[in-house]
């Protein structure tokens, strides 16, 4: 018989000093890294986070100009204004449902904005992170928000001031929704809008799935809030952005975006040097692989462990443009993967395959930015190999 406690990977006396002293030792660099971009370490070029762009596009929408937020020039220009002189653009193309929560971020003062949006969602984040580990568990593991904490990529969000635990929150909790409530983990799935390229799988999942309330609950749910943001702000704003959308392209391949960012097979085949064409040939590969097994564990399995680290993973890697804080959607895959294991005994390496993978982000760092090496694209696909060994292994539902 398989031990089932063997498979908590973070429940060694060992790893969790591991994780005690990775935390720390990210908190410290996180602090370095701060108080170097003001100067504390002599004179740096004027620098910003990427929370300037929700900030300034935020304000432009209360001004009661919103359509500006998707002109480069303006946007640009009050960015500046709001922080300093020089620093690099930090471009907007979410669409105007967003412009729906930019407009009340930018009510307070910008650091008061900041530190509040990342703080409430980051604890939202954590707080479906306790309820996941609670449903599959039956009780949190100890340590569990040491390990959640010293998850490496919840640093770069922080540091870059990204929306990615807002991301990961709104899949978390549509998903433990999923079972029990249906057409309310749609409503919840449906806010996933803000950030669109995310949803790419989700049809193929709750299709496979035979989800139908959720299916429901989501077009419903994107329909009234892509209506709301056009009454809001007027079709004006509506048909600026999907002018940026369209041109966005141009951007994330020219490299303005450090490609060693990249986590996704189209970042790493650009970050090699191979042409345009290529990366997104390989990535179009990619993303059918990542379909095909999402629509495999959606259709063969009705178990939310495999279901939902399918869809988390397999969006991390469908999507040609995800940066390194767009890891975070891996850690509540791991925590799925990780409860299925404590029930019926880890598979043969498992163990180790998942906390490699949750210390992949490390290596990703290293190598991509030193070496050159993008390895991004390694974490999801391990997970998403890892999802699909145990599909394989666990019984399937009737057709």
């Amino acid at each position: 018989m398989p031990d089932p406690a063997a498979a908590n990977w973070i429940g060694t006396p060992r790893a969790r000093a591991v994780l005690r002293v990775l935390l720390v030792a990210q908190v410290i660099l996180l602090g370095l890294a701060i108080a170097g971009t003001h100067g504390a370490f002599g004179p740096v070029p004027p620098t910003s986070t990427a929370y300037i762009s929700f900030y300034a596009a935020g304000r432009l929408a209360l001004d009661g100009t919103p359509a500006l937020a998707y002109d480069p020039a303006t946007h640009h220009a009050l960015e500046q204004a709001l922080t300093l002189p020089g620093i690099d653009y930090k471009f907007f193309f979410y669409p105007p449902v967003f412009l729906l929560l930019c407009q009340f971020l930018a009510i307070p003062p910008y650091l008061v904005s900041f530190v509040v949006f990342e703080v409430l969602t980051l604890g939202g984040f954590l707080l479906a992170l306790r309820r996941l580990l609670a449903e599959t568990l039956g009780t949190p593991p100890k340590d569990w928000l040491v390990a959640a904490l010293a998850y490496p990529p919840l640093y770069w969000a922080l540091g870059w001031g990204q929306n990615a635990f807002l991301t990961a929150m709104i899949f978390t909790t549509a998903l433990l929704l999923l079972d029990r409530r249906p057409f309310l983990a749609g409503l919840a799935f449906s806010a996933l809008c803000y950030k669109p390229h995310f949803g790419l799988l989700l049809p193929v999942a709750l299709l496979a799935g035979r989800q139908w309330a959720a299916i429901a609950g989501a077009a419903l749910g994107v329909i009234a809030l892509c209506a709301f943001s056009l009454l809001a702000f007027g079709l004006e704003t509506w048909l600026a952005y999907l002018e940026a959308a369209l041109g966005s392209g141009a951007v994330y391949e020219s490299g303005r975006v450090n490609l060693s960012f990249y986590v996704t097979p189209f970042g790493a085949a650009l970050r090699l040097g191979a042409p345009t064409w290529f990366a997104y040939a390989l990535q179009a590969i990619a993303s059918l692989a990542a379909v095909t097994i999402v629509a495999l564990a959606w259709w063969f399995s009705t178990d939310l462990r495999l279901r939902a680290p399918a869809l988390l993973a397999g969006t991390v890697l469908a999507v040609p443009l995800a940066l390194l804080y767009d890891l975070m959607l891996l850690l509540p895959a791991l925590a799925w993967l990780n409860a299925a294991a404590r029930e019926t005994g880890d598979l043969p390496g498992e163990r180790a395959a998942l906390a490699a993978i949750y210390m992949l982000p490390i290596a990703i760092v290293s190598l991509g930015m030193g070496a050159g090496i993008p390895i991004g694209p390694l974490a999801s696909l391990g997970l998403l190999l890892l999802t699909l060994r145990r599909l394989g292994a666990a019984p399937s539902r009737p057709l």
